[in-house]
């Protein structure tokens, strides 16, 4: 057969583009009662998104529409986060999603009919250190990582996968690294470990762990704000978008926590809030403490302009 005219391939090319769907996602974080949550609707532990639509001024503000229409909730402090476009990340249907990350305070992180706040430690167990190693990394992930590494058809392999897992859950005494929230997913999904896994209908799961599933590969996007999260609050003072205007320093100390899923050596954390002139004293105290009345603080925001690479820093209280 003769080549086709460059007409019809245009056009079959346009077809083919427009086949492909972009979505706009949410990562929505408030910290309530000390635990770090997300926002998700519907019953399926979904996040909040919606189409990229040409009356969309932005791709932000396209966001913004779909999450206050689907939730009611108004968003402050907005970051994109990276745009997953896997082939077969939706079942047949080609979709590419430009995910964000957004953050807000308790006061205005509000649960109703529309929405839902869940901890992010239901959805991720094996993520919260702050009483210690969660057992279900001992009990459950590590023999379960055992059995698929050693399940692989060469030595080489195997060895290779070990390696992985010992560094992304700290076996063999490596160190926890809280970053590294995503790769500890995407090595439980490569295990077909978790339920994400086995939606394909051909799959077979070496046995689920505990940890909330969610919608598509919503766990896989909320496993990304979450390490990218626990990355940027070491170099920029994106936590004050969590707390009040006001607070104390246990406040703040305790948000850290809860963020990085890690305690924190109190003395050496103060010194570093100190040294980097992150915050002021209010002149006032608090008597929500349940002790001596407590010194309330602001945020500085002259440090943004002193400094492009403030953060909290995270001085790790030893095991």
């Amino acid at each position: 057969m003769g080549e086709q005219p460059k007409g019809i391939r245009k056009g079959r090319a346009e077809r083919k583009a427009s086949d492909v769907k972009a979505d706009l996602t949410a990562v929505v974080v408030a910290v309530n009662n000390r635990d770090p949550c997300v926002l998700t609707i519907g019953q399926e532990d979904a996040l909040p998104s919606g189409p990229f639509e040409l009356a969309h001024r932005s791709l932000q503000s396209g966001l913004r529409v779909w999450v206050e229409q689907q939730t009611g909730q108004p968003l402050g402090y907005v970051e994109q986060l990276y745009t997953f476009a896997d082939r077969d990340r939706i079942g047949t249907e080609r979709v590419i999603s430009i995910t964000y990350l957004a953050l807000t305070r308790e006061e205005v992180a509000t649960s109703s009919s529309r929405r839902r706040w869940g901890s992010w430690y239901d959805y991720f167990p094996w993520e919260d250190h702050r009483s210690g190693t969660p057992p279900v990394i001992g009990d459950v992930l590590r023999p379960r990582l055992i059995e698929w590494a050693d399940g692989a058809a060469d030595s080489a392999r195997r060895l290779e996968r070990r390696r992985r897992a010992a560094v992304a859950f700290g076996f063999d005494d490596r160190a926890w690294n809280e970053e590294l929230a995503l790769q500890r997913y995407e090595l439980l999904f490569e295990a077909r470990i978790v339920e994400e896994a086995t939606r394909d209908g051909h799959s077979t799961a070496l046995a689920s762990v505990p940890g909330r599933p969610m919608v598509a590969d919503h766990r896989r996007i909320l496993a990304t704000g979450i390490a990218r999260l626990r990355s940027k609050i070491k170099y920029r003072p994106v936590v004050f978008e969590l707390i009040p205007p006001v607070f104390t320093l246990l406040q703040l100390q305790r948000t850290v926590e809860a963020l990085a899923g890690r305690l924190i050596n109190k003395p050496n954390f103060r010194r570093l809030i100190e040294q980097q002139e992150l915050v002021e004293e209010t002149g006032e105290t608090s008597v929500d403490t349940g002790g001596r009345p407590a010194k309330l603080y602001r945020f500085r925001h002259a440090v943004l302009d002193e400094t492009p690479m403030a953060g909290t820093k995270l001085p790790l209280a030893r095991a």
